[in-house]
């Protein structure tokens, strides 16, 4: 098994802008050290970036403060950069490409938002023959509410890591995962 964490769009937006992650506390700390631990023992880091398509976006508009990867993200050692414009990091991407080129089978999905980017990556991972491994701490997503209704953060993570851990991905904390390096 050769792994590779995927690190998805920890972007300011998620701190600083319309966005705000605000569960579960804590996984902007084990993103970091889940990057850490893949460093020291020379596995890949991905990093993935979502930028609005349209230059009028409110969110995610290329080059704005909002835009750009947290400063300890940007700070760490990555092996590549994806850009992406879709919640789905592997469509219209080399991603795909990238990882088999090393010989990559098993990825680890951390960063945000659990219901969207990281939760579309898994699925789309899986279907392309990956195995996934989703870090339920290292995740994280905020409070929503539209026209079909509202849910809370903590209901929302947690009803995309049970639908993962149904299908799709080996659910599990930072810690748990680190322990099996």
């Amino acid at each position: 098994m050769k792994q590779a964490l995927l690190v998805i769009d920890v972007q300011n937006e998620y701190f600083s802008g319309k966005l705000p992650v605000t569960y579960p506390a804590g996984s902007l700390d084990n993103i970091l050290k889940a990057m850490d631990a893949f460093r020291s023992k020379g596995v890949e880091v991905v990093v993935v970036q979502h930028t609005a398509p349209s230059e009028n976006s409110i969110t995610f508009r290329r080059g704005t403060f909002e835009w750009a990867l947290h400063e300890e993200i940007d700070k760490r050692r990555y092996d590549v950069l994806i850009e992406k414009n879709l919640p789905g990091s592997f469509t219209n991407t080399n991603l795909e490409k990238w990882l088999r080129g090393r010989h990559v089978d098993t990825l680890v999905i951390a960063g945000y938002m659990t219901q969207m980017c990281c939760d579309t990556t898994a699925r789309q991972a899986v279907h392309l023959g990956f195995s996934v491994i989703f870090l339920s701490d290292a995740t994280g997503t905020l409070s929503v509410s539209n026209s079909a209704g509202s849910v809370t953060d903590e209901q929302l993570h947690k009803a995309i890591l049970v639908t993962q851990a149904s299908r799709f991905s080996k659910v599990m904390t930072t810690q748990d995962w680190l322990n099996t390096l």
